[in-house]
């Protein structure tokens, strides 16, 4: 396993708050990584955050990104209880996600999923772009998750990769990292060296550094178009640590463990 590319585990941990550049996530889970100025977070994370998913209910599976790249493309909203779907070709719906009543056991990687469908305009819409049937669904808080609630990358962590990457731009496109919290670093992959600490996120909010995040194809995907394009991962791979299955770590993740509630 490679271990070049990492500071030094007596790295500093801020004074006291994260410097935070920016709060991201997406409603339904695999379409495009937003910037969420005003979030709230609760002990799951932050609310609204993959609420729903869609999935393919003859095989009873969640759609994964990696499977479906052009999911990347749409660009899912909420206001309130209703929820807006926009496709790059100009169509959209919005409407209310209402559950239908139908419930229906599906799985996210081999795990059980509870979803309970949604009956609106979204899944023709959804279903025309993808070129098969989907339904939207609801499912339980963190269901969808691929490990804990929070996902953290530092900048300095992303400016080093681009240089590897000879693609300099690689900041402005730190939504195909779709982290929840970007935070202004000075040192690559430094946010590594805080795991099992506490550090705030500001306004009160404290969150428990875990451990780093394995990486798998889908940081190759355009964060607006979902096409594939420079080898991020397999730059990733040539100098970064990596997991049993040998997917390189790049940012943490995190739980909560104190909000302020508005």
């Amino acid at each position: 396993m490679s271990t070049s590319g990492s500071p030094s585990p007596s790295a500093s941990l801020p004074d006291d708050a994260f410097d935070v550049r920016s709060i991201g996530f997406t409603p339904i889970k695999g379409t495009r990584h937003q910037s969420q100025s005003g979030a709230e977070f609760d002990e799951h994370g932050p609310v609204g955050d993959r609420r729903y998913c869609l999935v393919d209910a003859r095989n009873q599976q969640v759609l994964r990104t990696v499977q479906n790249p052009s999911l990347v493309a749409v660009l899912a909203t909420l206001y309130g209880a209703e929820l807006e779907v926009r496709l790059p070709d100009g169509r959209s719906v919005c409407a209310v996600a209402e559950v239908s009543g139908e419930r229906l056991t599906c799985y996210y990687w081999g795990r059980p999923v509870a979803a309970e469908l949604i009956k609106g305009p979204h899944d023709e819409l959804l279903s025309s772009w993808l070129g098969k049937p989907v339904r939207l669904a609801q499912v339980p808080r963190g269901d969808v998750v691929y490990g804990d609630p929070i996902a953290i990358v530092g900048t300095a962590s992303i400016r080093d990769l681009g240089e590897r990457l000879r693609h300099p731009g690689l900041l402005a496109e730190a939504a195909r990292f779709r982290a929840t919290v970007l935070v202004e670093t000075d040192t690559p992959y430094i946010e590594e060296t805080w795991s099992g600490h506490e550090i705030s996120l500001g306004v009160g909010m404290r969150v428990r550094i875990g451990e780093a995040i394995p990486r798998c194809a889908v940081i190759d995907l355009d964060p607006l178009t979902g096409v594939r394009g420079p080898r991020v991962l397999k730059t990733l791979a040539e100098y970064r640590a990596d997991n049993d299955k040998g997917e390189p770590f790049f940012g943490v993740f995190a739980q909560v463990v104190s909000a302020s509630q508005s």
